[in-house]
């Protein structure tokens, strides 16, 4: 079956379209006309159908040549394969026949041979740029090629199936006595769940800017604590997949650990910095750096339960915590898993006053205190985490600016630090 030159170029002029509006508005690449063509027409032409899209394109970083041609190959070798695949397996006739359900197989087959080729270049790239020594990577030098590939074909087969779904939608249309036009409706409510699909993405980057510039403020007042944050926030996570929970309820306790002393941005900074043990009531201003926190964030909707454990991360077990004296059961379980993630990161870590202890000494301390300060159940989880995953903490904050020597503050530095308390 020959190919008709119009085809082609429709397609390619609705992609190019697709593609710029994409860019530009959704921050994605559209799919469904790229899978059409594979659907169509020839593997060949349908090669052609993502290039003037891509290379009339700008692309996001420099030098944007060379990533244009890259990309528009890339996705060239991915269409060229998924229309092998479709016509090998007999689809053009299944969608010159609207035959279902036999038209989904070859359909599928074909989504999957063009998530195979993006994942398999896309890896390709990756572990090149990977495998090279950089200074991001640290003290780890070269990162494992084999990560390279990790997670890339199955995070992107779900929205890529439903873009081949749609693709195929339009080209069963096509094939129709309506004809091109009736396949180019289908775009419609594609388009419409592609931008609420892209509007959610842009929330989820909006509430991590907010969490990254309140977590940098803190930092910056209290340089002593410069990454802690971020390794409660992994901990947190640890304990929260240990124990069960839902990842709607991970994410909570993740964004809990990271801003679990935002507080401390009302508490002056003399006191956190100050020379030598405090006073009785330099100590009563500091233990209300929970409640500080809470109203910060009260007006944050998308925390939920993360504003309790900002509030409670410093109650204990037998109610001896601050700052209203909360204890077992009466403490929100996410504030005990935020407060054992903190006791944890603060005794593993190097501060200005004292040596990191190792992973078995902290471990060690927490199981000591469990039942007394710290939910016994909650400490056995980061145990059997720790024991199966070990503690491989990423910070991505960088150096602060220098400043003055940070003081020491041998009366503070149990409770201020988080640590278990003998």
């Amino acid at each position: 079956m020959g190919t008709p030159c119009w085809a082609v170029a429709l397609l390619a002029v609705l992609y190019a379209a697709c593609e710029r509006v994409g860019r530009q508005r959704l921050g994605g690449t559209f799919y469904p006309v790229l899978l059409a063509g594979a659907f169509l027409l020839s593997p060949p032409a349908a090669a052609l159908v993502p290039l003037p899209g891509v290379l009339l394109s700008p692309a996001a970083h420099r030098p944007q040549a060379p990533r244009r041609i890259w990309r528009a190959a890339e996705l060239a070798l991915a269409v060229w394969a998924a229309g092998r695949v479709h016509r090998v397996l007999g689809g053009c006739d299944a969608v010159a026949g609207s035959d279902f359900p036999y038209a989904l197989l070859p359909c599928a087959a074909a989504v999957l041979a063009f998530c195979g080729v993006l994942a398999l270049l896309d890896g390709g790239m990756l572990a090149l740029a990977m495998g090279a020594p950089a200074t991001p990577f640290g003290q780890w030098g070269r990162v494992p090629v084999r990560r390279a590939w990790q997670g890339l074909f199955s995070r992107s087969l779900a929205p890529i199936g439903v873009h081949g779904l749609a693709g195929l939608m339009m080209a069963v249309l096509w094939r129709s006595p309506y004809g091109p036009v009736a396949a180019l409706l289908v775009l419609l409510p594609m388009g419409v769940s592609w931008w609420v699909f892209a509007q959610y993405h842009r929330e989820r980057a909006a509430h991590q800017a907010t969490i990254r510039a309140l977590v940098q403020a803190v930092d910056i007042k209290d340089g002593y604590t410069r990454g802690h944050s971020e390794r409660v926030g992994q901990a947190s996570v640890m304990i929260a997949r240990e124990l069960g929970m839902p990842e709607e309820r991970v994410e909570v306790l993740r964004f809990a650990g990271i801003l679990h002393d935002v507080g401390k941005l009302g508490v002056p900074t003399r006191l956190l910095r100050k020379d030598g043990p405090l006073t009785p009531d330099e100590r009563r201003i500091i233990e209300l750096h929970p409640e500080y926190g809470h109203e910060m964030v009260r007006g944050i909707s998308f925390l939920g339960e993360a504003r309790a454990a900002i509030l409670h991360h410093h109650e204990r077990i037998d109610g001896s915590g601050y700052p209203y004296g909360l204890a077992g059961g009466q403490i929100p379980e996410c504030a005990r898993v935020v407060a054992v993630a903190d006791a944890f990161d603060a005794m593993t870590s190097t501060r200005s006053y004292s040596r990191a202890r190792p992973v078995p000494v902290a471990v060690a301390e927490l199981r000591r205190c469990a039942g007394r300060h710290f939910d016994a159940r909650v400490v056995d989880a980061l145990t059997r985490a720790l024991a199966r995953d070990g503690w491989h903490p990423t910070v991505t904050a960088g150096p602060l600016p220098p400043h003055r020597p940070l003081p020491t503050r041998p009366g503070n530095d149990r409770q201020e630090a988080g640590r278990p308390t003998p």
